[in-house]
C-alpha cells in the first residue's frame, strides 16, 4: 500500500481526487470546511466504482449508518484504526464494505422484529448533520453559512429535528445528543 496524498481539509480533499490516481479514500468524519457526509456523497458521486472508509474519532455505533447511507464502503474508529486499518482497506478495496466485529454483531440483533431504533435514525441526512452541528454547540448561522442554506433553512430544519427527536430546545437536544454519543 501507498500513501498517494493528504489533505487537510475537505475542499482540499475533493480536489485530490481530480487530480491523483488512487484506489481508496480514507476520510475523517470530522473534516474541516466540508462534512465528511457531504465529501463521501461528492467523491461517490464523480466516483462511484472507487471505496470511501471513514476514519473517525466518533462511535461507529452512532454515526457508520449515516456514512454507509451516503455511500461509504467502511467505517472505522481511530480508537482501533491500528489494529483494523489494514484489514479495512483490504476488504474496501476488494469491494466489500467495513465494521467493526463487535459492530456487526450490534447490527444484526437490531434486525430482530422486536428491536426499537433510536429516534435519531428517523431523521434525513440533512437534518441528521444540523442535529449534530447543534449539538456540537454550533449556532444557526454558523450551520447556515456551513453548509451553503440560509439561516430559515437551518431553523426549519431545527424545528423538524425538535419533533422528530421529541425535545423542546438545543439543552434538550444536546442531552439527547450525549445520552446516544452522537457527540
Amino acid at each position: 500500500m501507498t500513501v498517494v496524498g493528504e489533505a487537510k481539509n475537505g475542499h482540499d480533499a475533493l480536489e485530490l481526487t481530480r487530480k491523483i490516481e488512487w484506489d481508496v479514500a480514507i476520510l475523517d468524519y470530522s473534516m474541516p470546511g466540508r462534512s465528511g457526509l457531504d465529501l463521501v456523497k461528492e467523491i461517490k458521486r464523480q466516483y462511484p466504482n472507487r471505496p470511501i472508509l471513514v476514519l473517525s474519532m466518533l462511535p461507529e455505533e452512532v454515526h457508520a449508518t449515516q456514512v454507509f447511507k451516503a455511500g461509504g464502503a467502511g467505517y472505522i474508529t481511530k480508537e482501533s484504526a491500528s489494529e483494523e486499518l489494514t484489514t479495512a482497506i483490504r476488504k474496501v478495496v476488494n469491494g466489500g464494505k467495513y465494521v467493526s466485529p463487535g459492530f456487526a454483531e450490534k447490527m444484526v440483533s437490531e434486525l430482530a422484529p422486536d428491536a426499537e431504533k433510536p429516534l435519531h435514525e428517523t431523521l434525513s441526512d440533512r437534518e441528521y448533520r444540523v442535529m449534530w452541528l447543534l449539538a456540537s454547540g454550533r449556532q444557526i448561522n454558523q450551520i447556515a453559512t456551513e453548509m451553503f442554506l440560509s439561516p430559515s433553512t437551518i431553523s426549519t430544519y431545527r424545528a423538524r429535528i425538535l419533533k422528530k427527536l421529541r425535545v423542546t430546545d438545543n439543552a434538550a437536544l444536546v442531552r439527547y445528543a450525549v445520552k446516544h454519543q452522537l457527540i
